[in-house]
Protein backbone atom coordinates (compact mmCIF):
# COMPACT_ATOMS: atom_id res chain seq x y z
CA UNK A 1 0.00 0.00 0.00
CA UNK A 2 1.28 3.43 -0.70
CA UNK A 3 1.74 6.20 1.38
CA UNK A 4 -1.26 8.44 -0.80
CA UNK A 5 -3.43 5.26 -0.04
CA UNK A 6 -2.87 4.55 3.76
CA UNK A 7 -3.19 8.69 4.06
CA UNK A 8 -6.42 8.48 2.38
CA UNK A 9 -7.38 5.42 4.10
CA UNK A 10 -7.01 7.49 7.43
CA UNK A 11 -8.65 10.35 6.19
CA UNK A 12 -11.89 8.12 5.29
CA UNK A 13 -11.67 6.79 9.13
CA UNK A 14 -11.09 10.48 10.37
CA UNK A 15 -14.33 11.83 8.73
CA UNK A 16 -16.26 8.34 9.86
CA UNK A 17 -15.23 9.51 13.68
CA UNK A 18 -16.25 13.30 13.03
CA UNK A 19 -19.85 11.92 11.86
CA UNK A 20 -19.99 9.19 14.84
CA UNK A 21 -18.99 11.89 17.37
CA UNK A 22 -21.59 14.67 15.32
CA UNK A 23 -24.09 12.28 16.19
CA UNK A 24 -23.58 11.45 19.54
CA UNK A 25 -23.29 15.27 20.18
CA UNK A 26 -27.15 15.61 19.01
CA UNK A 27 -27.95 12.67 20.77
CA UNK A 28 -26.94 13.54 24.02
CA UNK A 29 -28.33 16.83 23.33
CA UNK A 30 -32.30 15.55 22.52
CA UNK A 31 -31.07 13.50 26.25
CA UNK A 32 -30.16 16.75 27.71
CA UNK A 33 -33.70 18.22 26.44
CA UNK A 34 -35.78 15.44 27.26
CA UNK A 35 -34.24 15.13 30.95
CA UNK A 36 -34.69 19.04 31.99
CA UNK A 37 -38.00 19.03 30.38
CA UNK A 38 -40.90 19.73 32.29
CA UNK A 39 -42.97 17.05 32.59
CA UNK A 40 -46.45 17.27 31.33
CA UNK A 41 -48.20 15.35 34.29
CA UNK A 42 -46.51 17.45 36.66
CA UNK A 43 -43.74 16.62 39.57
CA UNK A 44 -44.24 12.84 41.05
CA UNK A 45 -45.17 12.45 44.10
CA UNK A 46 -42.14 10.42 46.07
CA UNK A 47 -42.92 6.66 46.48
CA UNK A 48 -41.50 4.81 49.63
CA UNK A 49 -41.79 1.76 48.02
CA UNK A 50 -45.27 0.95 49.83
CA UNK A 51 -48.82 1.41 48.58
CA UNK A 52 -51.49 0.73 51.04
CA UNK A 53 -54.76 0.12 49.65
CA UNK A 54 -58.10 0.41 51.50
CA UNK A 55 -60.43 -2.71 52.59
CA UNK A 56 -63.30 0.27 51.92
CA UNK A 57 -65.45 -0.55 49.18
CA UNK A 58 -65.02 1.60 46.16
CA UNK A 59 -67.76 4.73 45.35
CA UNK A 60 -70.28 2.68 42.71
CA UNK A 61 -70.55 6.24 40.72
CA UNK A 62 -67.13 5.51 39.28
CA UNK A 63 -68.42 3.01 37.24
CA UNK A 64 -71.84 4.50 36.45
CA UNK A 65 -70.92 5.39 32.91
CA UNK A 66 -69.20 2.21 32.07
CA UNK A 67 -69.47 -0.69 30.10
CA UNK A 68 -69.19 -3.98 31.45
CA UNK A 69 -69.48 -5.88 28.55
CA UNK A 70 -71.34 -8.64 29.75
CA UNK A 71 -68.68 -9.65 32.43
CA UNK A 72 -69.96 -10.02 35.86
CA UNK A 73 -74.08 -9.89 34.35
CA UNK A 74 -75.87 -12.60 35.88
CA UNK A 75 -76.82 -15.45 33.55
CA UNK A 76 -73.52 -14.71 31.38
CA UNK A 77 -70.06 -16.24 31.22
CA UNK A 78 -66.77 -15.72 29.03
CA UNK A 79 -66.90 -17.81 26.14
Amino acid sequence: MSLQDELTAVQHCLDDLVRTVGRLERSLAQLRDAATAPDPLGPAAPVDGVITITEAPYDTTLWTDSDDEGLGVPGRHAP
